[in-house]
């Protein structure tokens, strides 16, 4: 074979390779169309979506789509706008401003995105910027009247922050918290604006006005363990420890190693453990396990007063309701020391009512509406307690058969026919006959009384239906025995000489 040959069929697989090449480069060019084609239409179909759920109101879903047109096309500045006006709709600030600000860098003179930074800027109290980008929109549109409007206002919102800064420097507080409202009008999403209040509000003692600015701020930032962890503590101190308890769960979804918020976490779950099932136990009438529920709070908490007072007025409730009323002015008395309060007043007044204080009670229903006028357990209570103490000077038909205001029908009629036996004329002679009858009859009214449903309503009320001054007649014009003549357990002959 000769050279020239070789030559030749050289130059033949060359030209063949060249071939296979541009075949394939037209392909790769061929296929990056079609990929481009295939994802513009994922785009459109995207943004159409997200359309649809904007009028519905479905802004989550929405931004949804509007996420995935963005990494289809990173470079559509009209994407970019419409996501931040769903952010904003979100009231996420933060990221509306990044979608703003990233279609003026693709197109400057966008005078709609300008206009509605400088909104967000003006919202989040940051009046340098805002005022730039109206300026900006003005220097576009001289006539637009919203820029006008509101270009006009960025002094004195700047002109007022510097009043409530003067009037926090000389500790005037309610000023303050009086301008800082007008502003947050103005400025509803500037989280130092909010936090400004709310130091103003601890100041002046509002604590629940402090809370509601902390839980703003916290909806602002989303993303701020510290919120979280203050709010938390702030709502702990003031006695809420369920809402102390869901605030601290919030830092720990942030952060579940927190440095404060998990400590705090595990000390306030178990308090509010215990006085959550104090509450249930009270709800089911399980009174002894609420009374140890109260203890195990007490136990585990000795610092917070509030906390504590709560555990406290607990047990004091839950001791009335378990009938030891002794222990319960204890813990009521304890309960009031570390606060006043008309619903501890008035379980203190009850317990002071079943252990005949009767000067006690009125004292304390009497306290009680001066707290809350309009408490109508306080003055139900009051009513009760002058007419059991006017009542104590009469006979007390409890204290005649010796049971207790809760006693059943069962018990009282077991008491009755001991004490009828003890107390029957016939077992007695001479002086001694003339006191047994008039114990006898006593026990028959106080049987009379007790075992009738509404007689005994009446008497629990502080009105004895036997009283021949109310009305009621008792035994008049008839034999007081005359109901042991008929059906009585004990079958005795009287003998009345």
């Amino acid at each position: 074979m000769g050279i020239n040959t070789i030559d030749m069929n050289m130059q033949s697989l060359t030209d063949k390779r060249l071939t296979a090449c541009l075949l394939l480069l037209i392909l790769e060019l061929f296929f990056d169309g079609a990929e481009s084609a295939v994802s513009q239409q994922e785009v459109d179909r995207h943004l159409e979506l997200g359309k649809q759920f904007l009028v519905n109101g479905q802004l989550s879903d929405a931004l949804t789509h509007y996420h995935a047109a963005v990494e289809g096309d990173p470079h559509n500045y009209l994407i970019y706008y419409q996501r931040g006006t769903v952010y904003l709709a979100l009231g996420k600030a933060k990221f509306a401003l990044n979608d703003l600000t990233k279609v003026l860098e693709l197109k400057p003179h966008f005078v709609a995105a300008r206009f509605q930074r400088g909104t967000v800027y003006m919202k989040i109290g940051d009046y340098d910027n805002a005022e730039r980008d109206f300026y900006a929109v003005l220097q576009m549109e001289p006539y637009h009247q919203d820029a006008n409007y509101w270009y006009t206002r960025v002094q004195p919102a700047r002109d007022q922050y510097m009043y409530i800064v003067e009037s926090i420097q000389y500790n005037n507080h309610h000023n303050a918290i009086q301008l800082l409202t007008q502003l947050l009008e103005i400025s509803p999403w500037s989280k130092l604006l909010r936090e400004m209040r709310a130091d103003s509000h601890i100041n002046v003692g509002d604590i629940l006005s402090v809370v509601s600015d902390l839980r703003s701020v916290n909806r602002l930032t989303q993303d701020s363990t510290d919120g979280y962890f203050k709010l938390s503590h702030l709502l702990y101190q003031i006695g809420h420890a369920s809402d102390a308890l869901k605030e601290v769960r919030e830092c720990l979804k942030l952060d579940p190693e927190h440095k404060d918020c998990f400590p705090f976490y595990k000390k306030i779950k178990k308090v509010e453990k215990a006085l959550t099932d104090a509450h249930t136990a009270l709800e089911r009438g399980e009174y002894q396990d609420c009374i140890d529920a109260t203890k195990r709070a007490l136990k585990l908490e000795t610092e917070i007063p509030m906390i504590i007072f709560n555990a406290k007025q607990m047990s004091c409730t839950c001791h009335v309701k378990a009938e030891k009323y002794s222990d319960a002015i204890g813990q009521c008395r304890e309960a009031l020391e570390l606060q006043k309060d008309p619903s501890v007043l008035c379980d203190r007044a009850e317990a002071y009512m079943e252990t005949d204080m009767f000067d006690d009670a009125i004292h304390d229903y009497q306290s009680a509406l001066e707290m809350d006028e309009h408490s109508q357990r306080a003055k139900e209570g009051l009513e009760k307690a002058k007419a059991r103490q006017k009542q104590a000077e009469r006979r007390d038909y409890y204290k005649i058969l010796g049971v207790s205001r809760k006693a059943t029908k069962r018990e009282i009629t077991k008491a009755y026919r001991k004490a009828a036996q003890k107390w029957h004329p016939d077992a007695y002679q001479g002086d001694a006959k003339k006191v047994a009858e008039k114990k006898f009859i006593d026990i028959a009214a106080a049987k009379e009384v007790l075992t009738d449903d509404k007689k005994r309503e009446q008497f629990d009320n502080g009105e004895d239906p036997l009283d021949p001054e109310g009305g009621q007649g008792g035994f008049r014009g008839q034999n007081p025995f005359q109901h042991f003549y008929h059906g009585s357990p004990f079958q005795f002959k009287f003998h009345f000489n």
